[in-house]
């Protein structure tokens, strides 16, 4: 079945037609009656979309997951695109398995098995440590843990919300702990790049991921950085790491949110988990700031950003500088040889 336009090619004031997965379905009531408000995804976005009443009685349910069939006009509404549903249909099995995943499914933009071949060299490179080394390469030797690990994004909405957005948040992380490190010797560099590795591995089952990646049972009601302890308990009790430095990780993963305001259960209380918080939410910003730049489509100013509390200005660059390197590929062993030194 053919994909129609793509969420990113969408204009204002367009006629769309295309098939997209339905992340986010809710019922509301306007002075005009009852209407829908929609998320629909491909694999180049997310817009947001209305069905307004009397069409929005039709509809009796909209699952989350669901691809759909729109038609629609694309308007604006607080400078952010927004299409009024002229026509939904839901599309039976059979048209589902015909739409190819991968123009549905966001994922990031470099090779998740290159960036899993070069965090696993950094990891094996990095943790001399006995007891760091030992938990390090159990919990990656895991099978099911790595395969989720790869393809998890690192959230649902705010950044790298894209099928191995964890992967990419954490490799960049990492590097940033390892420069950190470089500069100030009071850190300490194994403890804290295990912090780096593992500070989002909750995520894992936080989020559902696939086409409608969403919050999960767990991940609503415990939050990724307690099933991250959860998950890591029986690999630390195996590791024979030092008491001390295994209790300096739980801080290090509990603490890394900052405040109790963004959800961290402790503030940072080490210089560790001050650098590796830094380091998290410098990484956070700087890929909103990648994708509101993305959307800018004529001056230099990007739409307003809630989680921002602003709209950013992409200032001009200076002359004759070099433009930003895209992530270089990896040029270390691969993975399944990595795998067997772990």
């Amino acid at each position: 079945m053919e994909k129609g336009i793509a969420v990113k090619d969408i204009t204002p004031g367009a006629e769309v037609r295309g098939v997209f997965a339905v992340t986010q379905a809710a019922q509301a009531q306007s002075r005009n009656g009852p209407y829908w408000r929609l998320t629909l995804a491909d694999a180049g976005g997310s817009v947001e979309a209305k069905i307004w009443s009397p069409l929005s009685a039709e509809f009796t349910d909209i699952p989350t997951g669901a691809l759909v069939l729109v038609e629609a006009r694309a308007g604006t509404y607080r400078d952010q695109i927004q299409l009024t549903v002229e026509h939904l249909r839901l599309l039976d099995e059979a048209e589902s398995a015909a739409v190819d995943p991968a123009e549905l499914m966001p994922s990031s933009p470099f090779p998740l098995d290159d960036m899993l071949e070069e965090l696993l060299e950094l990891v094996r490179e990095e943790f001399t440590h006995p007891g760091w080394r030992k938990l390090t390469q159990s919990v990656f030797k895991d099978d099911a843990l790595r395969a989720a690990f790869r393809t998890c994004p690192a959230a649902k909405g705010v950044h790298h919300a894209y099928a191995g957005g964890l992967l990419e948040h954490t490799l960049s992380v990492f590097r940033l702990c390892r420069r950190f490190a470089d500069q100030y010797a009071e850190l300490d560099r194994q403890t804290l790049l295990a912090g780096a590795l593992f500070h989002d591995f909750g995520k894992i089952r936080e989020f559902s991921g696939g086409i409608a990646n969403d919050y999960t049972d767990e991940g609503r009601l415990i939050g990724h950085l307690e099933l991250c302890i959860e998950m890591l308990t029986p690999f630390l009790a195996k590791s024979g790491l030092e008491e001390g430095l295994q209790r300096h990780l739980r801080h290090l993963i509990l603490s890394h949110h900052g405040t109790a305001e963004f959800g961290a259960v402790r503030l940072p209380q080490t210089a560790e988990a001050l650098a590796l918080h830094f380091a998290d939410n410098m990484d956070a910003k700087m890929a909103q700031c990648r994708d509101l730049f993305a959307q800018i489509a004529e001056g230099s100013w990007t739409p307003y950003q809630a989680t921002l509390n602003r709209a950013l200005y992409k200032g001009p660059r200076t002359p004759d500088t070099p433009p930003a390197k895209s992530r270089p590929k990896s040029r270390h062993a691969p993975r399944e040889e990595l795998l067997s030194l772990l």
